[in-house]
């Protein structure tokens, strides 16, 4: 198992972090999409390290075309010689339209198209394919030599898709790389819904799960202290609440028998409710989304319920000191 862990959003400070990440040992250095832009980070993470991989988890694929996507992830992967992965995300239909003032349909059947298409594009630069992709969605019948990179020693990157509902998992399976399953998930729904959907996905394009990554990053909750871990329960309450209030996962709660708590939950958000929201995540729900305990009880919780199919992890081990950190890694690599 791979352990990813986040960069600092906060351009000056990217360096360091990287710098930090990669001594410390862990695997990857990921972005997300929130308040900044997530592939700039990644291009000083790029060059101020040597090994680590260096991924999105997410970037906001509906927000650009397939060729503009196409173009940042050949940059990116050749500048850190080959260590780039995208991780990329459909984001929900307010943040599409308001937000970005882009178009929003059929998210399953788009982003598969979006994702042929950057492959396409990359074929016809690595590959010299001609470029000739014609969709429902999405048309790229031009590319010259002018605007074809030349710096092709790495090829494209590999692609992890983020997905919850079966259809967006489907999809990864079959055209991604890999997935990136959502925090707001638990073992019962990756078992029923999302391994399944990757199956049936893989079956399509021919691959076995042998050629497929899955990174999950599930709620984690520990501390150095009880008064800490406390604080992280509550905090985890919070952002559990926060994402159940969204309608797009509302069956990852039904899976369990509490559908009803979707609907309230999305009231109070629009009320503005975001501390008390958290007071409806029961210790049975957070338990069910949550690995909770010590540092290292936390390691063995978390490799004896999602080891048989995670790939690599963002989750967030605390650890006491480097000693800890390191057999907390060791633990989840066994």
């Amino acid at each position: 198992m791979k352990l990813d862990r986040g960069l600092s959003a906060k351009l000056s400070a990217v360096p360091g972090s990287v710098k930090k990440l990669e001594a410390a040992g862990y695997d990857g250095a990921t972005s997300v999409e929130t308040s900044h832009d997530p592939f700039f980070p990644l291009l000083l993470a790029a060059e101020n390290s040597e090994r680590i991989e260096l991924m999105t988890s997410i970037a906001v694929a509906f927000s650009r075309t397939p060729m503009l996507l196409a173009n940042i992830g050949h940059d990116l992967n050749s500048f850190s010689k080959g260590r780039f992965v995208m991780g990329l995300g459909s984001q929900v239909q307010p943040h599409i339209t308001k937000r970005f003032s882009m178009p929003w349909s059929s998210p399953a059947k788009r982003m598969r198209e979006l994702i042929l298409a950057m492959r396409a594009i990359w074929a016809c630069w690595h590959e010299g394919e001609p470029l000739n992709f014609r969709g429902d969605f999405y048309t790229h019948s031009l590319m010259t030599p002018m605007f074809t990179p030349q710096d092709s020693e790495y090829g494209p990157p590999k692609i992890l898709l983020a997905g919850v509902g079966p259809l967006m998992t489907e999809v990864a399976g079959e055209v991604a790389d890999g997935i990136i399953l959502h925090g707001f998930t638990t073992e019962k729904y990756i078992r029923e819904v999302s391994l399944p959907a990757i199956d049936k996905g893989l079956a399509k394009s021919g691959r076995s799960r042998a050629d497929f990554q899955i990174s999950c990053p599930a709620f984690v909750i520990s501390g150095r202290t009880e008064e800490e871990l406390l604080k992280n329960k509550k905090a985890a309450a919070k952002q559990i609440a926060f994402y159940g209030s969204t309608p797009a996962y509302a069956p990852v709660l039904a899976i369990h028998g509490w559908g009803e708590l979707q609907p309230e939950l999305n009231r109070m958000s629009k009320q503005g409710q975001w501390d008390e929201m958290g007071g409806l995540i029961t210790d049975e729900i957070l338990n069910e989304f949550a690995v909770i305990g010590e540092p290292e009880e936390v390691a063995v919780a978390f490799k004896q319920r999602y080891g048989d199919f995670t790939d690599r992890t963002t989750s967030n081990f605390i650890a006491k000191d480097d000693e800890q950190l390191a057999r907390i890694m060791a633990t989840l690599r066994a």
